[in-house]
């Protein structure tokens, strides 16, 4: 049931984008797979060629871990979320790199949630996964920065999506964020849009290893 509602949703936007491109390419891809990886950009580059930025919005991890104490973790649901949520960047970015399939001026993202600074009530495992790809950006932006790709996270305050489904108390951290953030309310999906739309664009051609919160300023609040 969950890949039904996942290949509709990846239709609808499929649909979208025929504004500004009549054939959206759809590539299905395993990244806890070496190979699959390698396959699907390679289909890509046949396809579209080099690619100038590159969006990765990929997260997973066992709903059994996501409630009760961090500590009770078993190892494989602790390496599965960090494969997926985590090293399918660096997997992803390191494939890019030996197909050159990169510009020179390429904006790698991904997404990222304060969870992986701070500790938020029923996200633990995925909090550890988030911490290792907020460390990730760094280190890949520092290695791709010798060929002028910039590599950067944008930390979104809690929106319903799909994937939100599975936090246990999810409303309850909405609530939280409208009454504490300074801005007094959620964060709207087409915020974190722009804020994407302004890392893969020229006018953030200096920024890079860098985390910038979309969450109507809540990550800075300390009580």
């Amino acid at each position: 049931m969950r890949m039904i509602v996942l290949k509709k949703s990846i239709d609808e936007l499929k649909t979208s984008l025929k504004e500004n491109n009549q054939d959206a390419l759809v590539v299905q891809c395993d990244v806890s797979n070496e190979e699959a990886i390698v396959k699907a950009f390679e289909t890509i580059k046949t396809e579209k060629g080099a690619i100038s930025g590159l969006a990765h919005c990929i997260a997973f991890a066992n709903k059994e871990f996501l409630t009760g104490d961090y500590l009770e973790v078993d190892r494989e649901s602790f390496l599965q979320a960090h494969e997926i949520s985590s090293y399918s960047f660096t997997a992803v970015a390191r494939t890019l790199k030996h197909l050159d399939m990169l510009t020179e001026d390429a904006s790698l993202l991904t997404l990222t949630y304060l969870g992986g600074e701070r500790v938020v009530e029923n996200y633990n495992i995925m909090g550890v996964a988030k911490a290792s790809l907020d460390a990730t950006v760094k280190y890949m932006a520092m290695d791709l920065g010798k060929s002028g790709v910039r590599v950067n996270a944008i930390s979104a305050g809690p929106i319903r999506t799909l994937s939100a489904r599975g936090v246990s108390s999810f409303t309850k951290s909405l609530a939280i964020v409208e009454e504490k953030a300074p801005l007094k309310r959620s964060t709207d999906p087409d915020e974190v849009g722009d804020t994407a739309l302004f890392l893969f664009s020229p006018l953030s051609r200096g920024i890079t290893g860098e985390m910038i919160h979309v969450d109507n300023g809540y990550h800075i609040i300390g009580f």
